[in-house]
Protein backbone atom coordinates (compact mmCIF):
# COMPACT_ATOMS: atom_id res chain seq x y z
CA UNK A 1 0.00 0.00 0.00
CA UNK A 2 1.48 3.61 -1.01
CA UNK A 3 0.45 6.19 2.09
CA UNK A 4 -3.21 7.83 1.17
CA UNK A 5 -3.84 3.78 1.31
CA UNK A 6 -2.15 2.88 4.54
CA UNK A 7 -4.18 5.88 5.69
CA UNK A 8 -6.89 4.75 4.58
CA UNK A 9 -6.28 1.52 6.53
CA UNK A 10 -5.20 2.91 9.26
CA UNK A 11 -8.61 4.51 9.72
CA UNK A 12 -10.96 1.18 8.48
CA UNK A 13 -9.18 -0.52 11.32
CA UNK A 14 -10.07 2.11 13.86
CA UNK A 15 -13.12 1.83 12.42
CA UNK A 16 -13.63 -2.16 12.90
CA UNK A 17 -12.27 -2.05 16.27
CA UNK A 18 -15.41 0.11 17.12
CA UNK A 19 -17.50 -1.74 15.59
CA UNK A 20 -16.54 -4.72 17.65
CA UNK A 21 -17.13 -2.85 20.90
CA UNK A 22 -20.19 -3.13 20.07
CA UNK A 23 -21.28 -6.02 21.33
CA UNK A 24 -19.54 -6.01 24.71
CA UNK A 25 -19.86 -1.95 25.20
CA UNK A 26 -16.48 -2.20 27.34
CA UNK A 27 -13.08 -2.63 26.86
CA UNK A 28 -9.34 -1.74 26.53
CA UNK A 29 -10.60 0.86 24.36
CA UNK A 30 -7.31 3.68 24.22
CA UNK A 31 -4.63 1.07 24.30
CA UNK A 32 -6.17 -1.01 21.04
CA UNK A 33 -7.09 2.71 19.44
CA UNK A 34 -3.52 3.89 19.72
CA UNK A 35 -1.50 1.40 17.79
CA UNK A 36 -3.90 1.44 14.55
CA UNK A 37 -1.79 3.07 12.71
CA UNK A 38 1.33 0.78 13.19
CA UNK A 39 -1.05 -2.03 12.27
CA UNK A 40 -1.85 -0.72 9.07
CA UNK A 41 1.88 -0.04 8.44
CA UNK A 42 2.85 -3.49 9.19
CA UNK A 43 -0.17 -5.27 7.64
CA UNK A 44 -0.52 -3.08 4.55
CA UNK A 45 3.42 -3.02 3.47
CA UNK A 46 5.72 -4.29 5.46
CA UNK A 47 4.96 -7.90 7.09
CA UNK A 48 5.57 -11.07 4.94
CA UNK A 49 2.09 -12.64 5.75
CA UNK A 50 -0.51 -15.24 4.27
CA UNK A 51 -4.10 -14.94 5.52
CA UNK A 52 -5.10 -18.25 3.22
CA UNK A 53 -2.02 -19.67 5.45
CA UNK A 54 -1.65 -18.22 8.83
CA UNK A 55 1.12 -20.89 10.17
CA UNK A 56 3.11 -20.75 7.02
CA UNK A 57 6.59 -20.82 8.54
CA UNK A 58 8.34 -18.55 6.89
CA UNK A 59 6.04 -15.64 7.79
CA UNK A 60 6.61 -12.64 9.37
CA UNK A 61 5.71 -12.77 13.43
CA UNK A 62 4.07 -10.45 15.40
CA UNK A 63 3.88 -10.74 19.03
CA UNK A 64 1.54 -8.10 20.59
CA UNK A 65 2.77 -8.09 24.08
CA UNK A 66 0.62 -5.69 24.90
CA UNK A 67 -2.30 -8.04 24.42
CA UNK A 68 -5.45 -5.69 26.01
CA UNK A 69 -5.43 -4.24 22.68
CA UNK A 70 -5.95 -7.71 20.70
CA UNK A 71 -9.12 -5.44 19.68
CA UNK A 72 -7.33 -3.41 16.81
CA UNK A 73 -5.01 -7.02 15.90
CA UNK A 74 -8.16 -8.38 15.47
CA UNK A 75 -9.80 -5.78 13.76
CA UNK A 76 -6.31 -5.71 11.36
CA UNK A 77 -6.72 -9.66 10.98
CA UNK A 78 -10.34 -9.39 9.43
CA UNK A 79 -9.57 -6.41 7.33
CA UNK A 80 -6.78 -8.89 6.02
CA UNK A 81 -9.19 -11.83 5.14
CA UNK A 82 -8.36 -14.03 8.07
CA UNK A 83 -11.52 -14.22 9.50
CA UNK A 84 -15.20 -13.06 8.60
CA UNK A 85 -16.45 -10.03 10.05
CA UNK A 86 -19.07 -12.09 12.31
CA UNK A 87 -16.41 -13.40 14.33
CA UNK A 88 -15.94 -10.03 15.11
CA UNK A 89 -18.75 -10.39 17.50
CA UNK A 90 -17.24 -12.80 19.77
CA UNK A 91 -15.16 -10.16 21.32
CA UNK A 92 -14.53 -10.56 24.87
CA UNK A 93 -17.69 -13.19 24.99
CA UNK A 94 -17.03 -15.84 27.28
CA UNK A 95 -15.87 -19.13 25.29
CA UNK A 96 -15.44 -16.65 22.03
CA UNK A 97 -12.35 -16.81 19.73
CA UNK A 98 -11.12 -12.68 20.18
CA UNK A 99 -10.65 -13.40 24.21
CA UNK A 100 -9.58 -9.53 25.92
CA UNK A 101 -5.94 -10.73 25.48
CA UNK A 102 -4.43 -12.17 22.94
CA UNK A 103 -4.58 -16.10 22.55
CA UNK A 104 -2.44 -17.82 19.55
CA UNK A 105 -4.91 -21.31 19.99
CA UNK A 106 -8.00 -19.21 19.43
CA UNK A 107 -7.50 -16.75 16.72
CA UNK A 108 -6.23 -17.12 13.36
CA UNK A 109 -3.28 -15.16 12.44
CA UNK A 110 -2.32 -14.29 16.46
CA UNK A 111 1.20 -15.18 16.70
CA UNK A 112 2.20 -15.42 20.26
CA UNK A 113 -0.51 -15.30 23.57
CA UNK A 114 -0.64 -12.33 25.99
CA UNK A 115 -2.19 -11.94 29.52
CA UNK A 116 0.65 -10.42 32.10
CA UNK A 117 2.32 -7.75 30.74
CA UNK A 118 6.11 -7.56 30.07
CA UNK A 119 6.43 -11.24 28.94
CA UNK A 120 5.76 -10.82 25.46
CA UNK A 121 9.30 -9.68 24.19
CA UNK A 122 11.23 -11.95 25.56
CA UNK A 123 8.98 -14.36 23.53
CA UNK A 124 9.68 -12.53 20.70
CA UNK A 125 13.24 -13.03 21.17
CA UNK A 126 13.14 -16.36 21.04
CA UNK A 127 11.01 -16.65 17.89
CA UNK A 128 13.45 -14.24 16.30
CA UNK A 129 16.81 -15.75 17.36
CA UNK A 130 14.79 -19.46 16.44
CA UNK A 131 13.65 -18.36 13.28
CA UNK A 132 17.61 -17.08 12.04
CA UNK A 133 18.78 -20.76 13.84
CA UNK A 134 16.43 -22.46 11.35
CA UNK A 135 17.81 -20.47 8.69
CA UNK A 136 14.79 -18.43 7.69
CA UNK A 137 14.83 -15.30 6.52
CA UNK A 138 11.73 -13.89 8.89
CA UNK A 139 11.20 -10.67 10.42
CA UNK A 140 9.93 -10.51 14.17
CA UNK A 141 8.12 -7.67 15.50
CA UNK A 142 7.14 -7.08 18.70
CA UNK A 143 4.14 -4.09 20.17
CA UNK A 144 5.05 -3.31 23.90
CA UNK A 145 3.22 -0.65 25.90
CA UNK A 146 4.94 2.55 27.62
CA UNK A 147 3.68 1.17 31.01
CA UNK A 148 4.80 -2.47 30.50
CA UNK A 149 8.03 -1.21 30.57
CA UNK A 150 7.82 -0.96 34.10
CA UNK A 151 8.87 -5.20 34.19
CA UNK A 152 12.05 -5.96 34.60
CA UNK A 153 11.90 -8.68 31.99
CA UNK A 154 11.89 -6.34 29.16
CA UNK A 155 15.20 -4.74 29.77
CA UNK A 156 16.95 -8.56 30.11
CA UNK A 157 15.51 -9.27 27.24
CA UNK A 158 16.56 -6.23 25.92
CA UNK A 159 20.24 -7.73 26.83
CA UNK A 160 19.45 -11.00 25.20
CA UNK A 161 18.70 -9.30 21.71
CA UNK A 162 21.45 -7.25 21.80
CA UNK A 163 24.02 -10.39 23.01
CA UNK A 164 22.55 -12.27 19.68
CA UNK A 165 22.63 -9.31 17.23
CA UNK A 166 18.93 -10.03 16.47
CA UNK A 167 18.63 -7.73 13.66
CA UNK A 168 15.74 -9.77 12.44
CA UNK A 169 13.61 -7.96 15.62
CA UNK A 170 11.74 -5.12 15.96
CA UNK A 171 10.49 -3.49 19.09
CA UNK A 172 7.99 -1.09 18.88
CA UNK A 173 7.00 1.05 21.86
CA UNK A 174 3.73 2.36 22.28
CA UNK A 175 4.55 5.37 24.02
CA UNK A 176 1.18 7.38 24.61
CA UNK A 177 2.03 8.14 28.18
CA UNK A 178 -0.35 6.50 30.17
CA UNK A 179 -0.56 3.28 32.05
CA UNK A 180 -2.85 1.40 33.99
CA UNK A 181 -2.82 3.52 37.37
CA UNK A 182 -2.08 7.09 35.46
CA UNK A 183 0.18 8.84 33.63
CA UNK A 184 3.90 6.87 32.94
CA UNK A 185 5.84 9.90 34.83
CA UNK A 186 3.70 9.89 38.08
CA UNK A 187 3.74 5.83 38.01
CA UNK A 188 7.31 5.08 37.06
CA UNK A 189 8.77 7.41 34.66
CA UNK A 190 10.88 5.86 32.09
CA UNK A 191 13.43 9.05 31.61
CA UNK A 192 15.27 9.41 28.40
CA UNK A 193 13.68 6.63 26.75
CA UNK A 194 15.54 6.66 23.57
CA UNK A 195 19.05 7.34 25.62
CA UNK A 196 17.88 3.82 27.54
CA UNK A 197 16.94 2.02 24.27
CA UNK A 198 20.24 2.93 22.77
CA UNK A 199 22.45 2.14 25.58
CA UNK A 200 21.10 -1.28 25.48
CA UNK A 201 22.58 -1.73 22.30
CA UNK A 202 19.04 -1.02 19.59
CA UNK A 203 19.25 1.04 16.66
CA UNK A 204 16.53 3.64 17.73
CA UNK A 205 14.10 5.93 16.53
CA UNK A 206 11.76 8.12 18.38
CA UNK A 207 8.84 9.52 16.11
CA UNK A 208 5.19 10.21 15.09
CA UNK A 209 3.65 7.02 15.73
CA UNK A 210 0.57 8.36 13.87
CA UNK A 211 2.14 8.88 10.72
CA UNK A 212 2.07 5.91 8.64
CA UNK A 213 4.67 7.24 6.17
CA UNK A 214 7.06 8.45 9.34
CA UNK A 215 6.31 4.70 10.83
CA UNK A 216 7.13 3.29 7.08
CA UNK A 217 10.29 5.20 6.91
CA UNK A 218 11.41 4.35 10.43
CA UNK A 219 10.89 0.56 9.99
CA UNK A 220 12.63 0.38 6.39
CA UNK A 221 15.87 2.85 7.08
CA UNK A 222 16.07 1.06 10.96
CA UNK A 223 16.36 -2.46 9.45
CA UNK A 224 19.23 -1.43 7.36
CA UNK A 225 20.88 -0.12 9.54
CA UNK A 226 20.05 -2.81 11.98
CA UNK A 227 21.46 -5.71 9.29
CA UNK A 228 24.44 -3.27 9.15
CA UNK A 229 25.45 -2.97 12.26
CA UNK A 230 24.11 -6.53 13.30
CA UNK A 231 21.65 -4.87 16.25
CA UNK A 232 18.08 -5.17 16.90
CA UNK A 233 15.82 -2.14 16.17
CA UNK A 234 13.28 -0.11 18.18
CA UNK A 235 11.29 2.36 17.55
CA UNK A 236 9.62 4.58 19.52
CA UNK A 237 5.45 5.61 18.60
CA UNK A 238 4.45 8.99 20.07
CA UNK A 239 0.62 7.86 19.99
CA UNK A 240 -2.31 9.81 22.24
CA UNK A 241 -4.00 6.99 24.20
CA UNK A 242 -7.30 6.12 22.75
CA UNK A 243 -6.25 8.25 19.07
CA UNK A 244 -9.39 8.52 16.76
CA UNK A 245 -12.35 8.22 19.12
CA UNK A 246 -12.46 11.11 20.92
CA UNK A 247 -14.75 9.98 24.50
CA UNK A 248 -11.48 7.52 24.55
CA UNK A 249 -8.73 10.38 24.20
CA UNK A 250 -10.46 12.52 26.98
CA UNK A 251 -10.13 9.88 29.52
CA UNK A 252 -7.31 8.08 28.81
CA UNK A 253 -8.59 5.31 30.87
CA UNK A 254 -7.11 1.79 30.48
CA UNK A 255 -10.32 -0.21 30.79
CA UNK A 256 -13.74 1.80 30.52
CA UNK A 257 -17.49 1.64 29.45
CA UNK A 258 -18.77 3.25 27.07
CA UNK A 259 -22.80 3.10 24.89
CA UNK A 260 -23.60 2.24 21.77
CA UNK A 261 -24.37 5.90 20.92
CA UNK A 262 -20.93 6.90 21.79
CA UNK A 263 -19.28 4.19 19.51
CA UNK A 264 -21.60 4.99 16.60
CA UNK A 265 -21.02 9.06 16.38
CA UNK A 266 -17.28 8.23 16.60
CA UNK A 267 -17.37 5.92 13.90
CA UNK A 268 -19.59 7.87 11.56
CA UNK A 269 -17.01 10.65 12.10
CA UNK A 270 -14.27 8.52 11.29
CA UNK A 271 -15.98 6.95 8.44
CA UNK A 272 -16.31 10.63 6.93
CA UNK A 273 -12.14 10.97 6.89
CA UNK A 274 -10.96 9.94 3.49
CA UNK A 275 -7.74 10.43 2.24
CA UNK A 276 -6.91 11.76 -1.30
CA UNK A 277 -4.43 13.15 -3.06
Amino acid sequence: MDTLQLQNFARDIRVTTLEAFKTPLFGHIGGAMSICDVLAVLYGSVMNVDAANPLLATRDKLVLSKGHAGPALYATLCLKGYFSREMLTELNQGGGRLPSHVDRTKTPGVDMTAGSLGQGFSAACGIALGDRISGLATKTYCIVGDGELDEGQNWEAMLFAAHYKLDNLTLFVDYNKRQLDGYTDDVMSLGDLRAKLEAFGFVTFNIDGHNVKTIQNAITRGQEQAVKLGKPLAVILNTVKGKGCDFAEATGDHHMTFTLEQLETTIAKLQSEVYTV
